[in-house]
């Protein structure tokens, strides 16, 4: 039985002649937050795309290698069921500036042409926002622009937009550096909250973040994985050179 709900064995990813992702081998197991650090161009957030198939929007890129949500090679399946098992949320948050903070958070049925009773929208949309921890934020004005919401609640709001599609992982790229301290700390503790549901795996550049709200760090470097350990292990104890001179700040 394979417990791992993302694996990857032997991945590469360019951009054109760029070698960003270098014969990268993990497996993350489910309901874990996983934090994936490294200097800026270490491929890190190259890898966060390819697991949901970002990656390939970008003229020039290609793969090779496995990479697979369970069982399935996430490169043989339909890239928009992929986005809707493997949900993505960005550094800035970015609600639809048109849409009603309810038409956000369903936007993924919508876009898709999924029919579906309002009785039943309106249980996903409630149930979303709760698990987003924004619904007594928001319950009284679901259908004004999600843009008056603040940076916090937006980014907020672009979390229930992923969990809405009841994914198995949501990949975080930098979740917080848009955002002021309180609003981090509230994203934090939404992650602590959020695996026992969830996946989650969060590019961070914050390696006070990493040991805060992290099970496993991976840490990348010049393309490759260079370690992959229990978060407190690789804070107090690393095995190699290279990690234990970022985390102590040689080079950045």
């Amino acid at each position: 039985m394979e417990h791992s709900v993302i694996s990857a064995s032997n991945f590469n990813a360019w951009f054109g002649d760029n070698h960003a992702v270098k014969d990268v081998s993990i497996k993350i197991e489910k309901n874990q937050v996983i934090a994936v650090m490294g200097p800026s161009g270490c491929g890190k957030t190259t890898f966060l795309r390819c697991i949901n198939r970002m990656h390939e929007l970008i003229p020039g890129a290609r793969s090779e290698g496995s990479l697979k949500l369970y069982a399935d090679d996430v490169y043989t399946m339909n890239p928009i069921y992929v986005r809707y098992k493997i949900g993505m949320v960005f550094q800035r948050p970015n609600p639809f500036p048109n849409l009603s903070i309810y038409d956000n958070v369903v936007a993924g049925y919508k876009l898709n042409g999924l029919k579906m009773p309002k009785a039943e929208m309106d249980h996903i949309v409630q149930k979303s926002l709760t698990s987003a921890a924004l619904w007594n934020e928001v319950k009284d004005s679901l259908h004004q622009k999600g843009t008056f919401l603040s940076g916090g609640q937006q980014q907020r709001l672009c979390i229930a937009r992923a969990i809405a599609m009841e994914p198995e992982v949501i990949l975080f790229d930098e979740p917080t550096s848009a955002l002021d301290p309180i609003s981090t700390s509230s994203i934090e503790a939404l992650f602590h909250e959020l695996k026992a549901n969830y996946t989650l795996i969060i590019v961070t550049h914050n390696m006070q973040q990493a040991a805060r709200v992290s099970d496993k760090t991976a840490f990348f470097y010049l393309g490759e994985l260079v370690e992959f350990d229990n978060t407190r292990q690789m804070f107090t104890a690393p095995k190699d050179k290279r990690t234990q001179n970022y985390i102590t700040g040689r080079f950045s």
